[in-house]
């Protein structure tokens, strides 16, 4: 179940010769709304018949201050941390980390890595992003890519670049990213804007419904909200999720080092 959570948490340098030229046939993202040294600190609390706000762990999603170049351009390094806490850490602990390392005018991803830890289960991950030659390689596979392909963690980073200012509801956009050696197209439908209140605060947000599909049959099998600040951070406040026994909250408590000031928080 919580590695369900940690992927929400996250709603993350192959240096080639044809690299090089990669800034010739890289998009340019006019604005963007985040810088180095943004982190948010996320509570995750997990509702079912046998608990009532149980906290179920904790989320850091963060932008760090080195700036490493891949191909001579420089990157944001985004990192993703889950860690179970608790009663939960006694029947099921989770320590999960994703980094990416971003285009800083594309926000596409040339090294992804996953370190995922939950219970018994681990897996570890390594994935370069050849923009030039279409290819991602993992450390198990090489597999062709779309253009501007995004991982988990970069499209995250990516859909906040987005102009929403003139969005109708249950208006789409569309999104590849990749994941566990396949790609995949995901559908965020945007719901309109609604006042979210939190223990963090009162926010004006806009709310999405983000949505995965494999090749054209879109499916829905985490029924998922998201809310966001309607302001140019675009900064997640909230999100909720059903699974399979209860629901899922995940919360904002701590944010620092935006770009811009909070003009959507009310109180």
């Amino acid at each position: 179940m919580y590695g369900k959570i940690t992927g929400i948490i996250l709603f993350v340098m192959l240096l080639t010769t044809a690299g090089l030229h990669a800034q010739d046939t890289l998009r340019t993202v006019d604005e963007i709304p985040f810088q180095r040294g943004e982190s948010g600190k996320f509570r995750v609390y997990y509702d079912s018949w046998l608990t009532s706000g149980l906290s179920a762990g904790v989320g850091i999603i963060s932008i760090k201050d080195d700036v490493r170049q891949f191909h001579g351009r420089n990157t944001f390094h985004l990192e993703v941390i889950g860690k179970s806490v608790g009663f939960f850490n006694w029947f099921f602990k989770v320590d999960d980390r994703f980094e990416s390392f971003i285009d800083e005018e594309a926000i596409i991803p040339y090294h992804f890595i996953r370190r995922t830890r939950e219970g018994s289960y681990v897996y570890e991950d390594d994935v370069d992003f050849d923009h030039v030659n279409h290819i991602a390689r993992s450390r198990r596979a090489e597999k062709s890519i779309p253009p501007n392909v995004q991982d988990i963690v970069s499209a995250f980073y990516y859909m906040r670049t987005i102009d929403f200012t003139n969005a109708e509801p249950n208006q789409e956009y569309m999104l590849n990213f990749f994941l566990d050696d396949s790609a995949y197209v995901s559908k965020i439908v945007y719901l309109g804007k609604e006042i979210v209140e939190t223990k963090f605060g009162k926010f004006r947000c806009l709310k999405f419904k983000p949505m995965v599909a494999h090749g054209e049959m879109f499916q829905e099998p985490y029924p998922m909200a998201i809310w966001v600040t309607d302001d140019r951070n675009k900064v997640p406040i909230l999100v909720k999720s059903t699974v399979i026994v209860g629901s899922v909250k995940i919360e904002l408590i701590k944010i620092e080092g935006l770009k811009y000031p909070m003009e959507a928080k009310l109180d």
